[in-house]
């Protein structure tokens, strides 16, 4: 079961795809990552790459996130996107975009909008680790993040991120399970 865990959705249930093809971020990951951030979180723009059930970005509106836009390729999980929002009572509301592309044309998308993000968190399956560098660079090259900027990697403990990718610097690892996430900060 995911739920989101503190703000104005507290407790809510999340529905997720049925089998293997996602993995949703564990509760005490999501936990970890959002102590990480709150002082940051509040009017914020965040954007969760790679989003499965929406699970991460919707936390994030649920902590006070000014904007979320939601990148993801599956159309089934588009749906539970939509199907989630529309459980909390934001089925058409002005803070958030979904775009139903692969991660590379979603960012491109946001760059046509000028769009700048404070918070960005991405979660490639696990298997898929050439997707980290060309989201990092992307990024960058579209200008999609704010100065100061955090990106927020979830990645499987067996795969090492670089401890920097053009101006991503790392700031820390976290190791829960089988899982880390990496923290870079952007300064331009």
């Amino acid at each position: 079961m995911v739920r989101v865990i503190a703000g104005e959705f507290k407790s809510r249930k999340l529905k997720t795809l049925e089998g293997t093809a996602t993995r949703p971020t564990s509760d005490r990951l999501k936990q970890t990552l959002f102590n990480l951030v709150q002082r940051r979180i509040a009017a914020a723009a965040f954007l969760d790459c790679f989003a499965g059930s929406g699970s991460m970005g919707i936390e994030a509106l649920s902590r006070g996130a000014a904007f979320v836009a939601f990148i993801e390729s599956a159309p089934a999980a588009v749906q539970v996107i939509r199907q989630n929002l529309a459980a909390l009572g934001e089925a058409s509301s002005p803070k958030y975009q979904i775009l139903s592309q692969k991660a590379e044309a979603g960012l491109r998308s946001l760059e046509r909008t000028g769009r700048k993000f404070d918070i960005v968190f991405l979660d490639p399956p696990y298997a898929d680790a050439e997707q980290y560098p060309r989201i990092f660079n992307q990024l960058q090259t579209c200008a999609l993040l704010n100065e100061e900027a955090l990106v927020i990697a979830e990645h499987s403990k067996f795969l090492t991120l670089p401890g920097q990718a053009m101006h991503l610097n790392r700031l820390r690892e976290i190791r829960q399970g089988d899982s880390v996430l990496s923290l870079f900060h952007f300064q331009a």
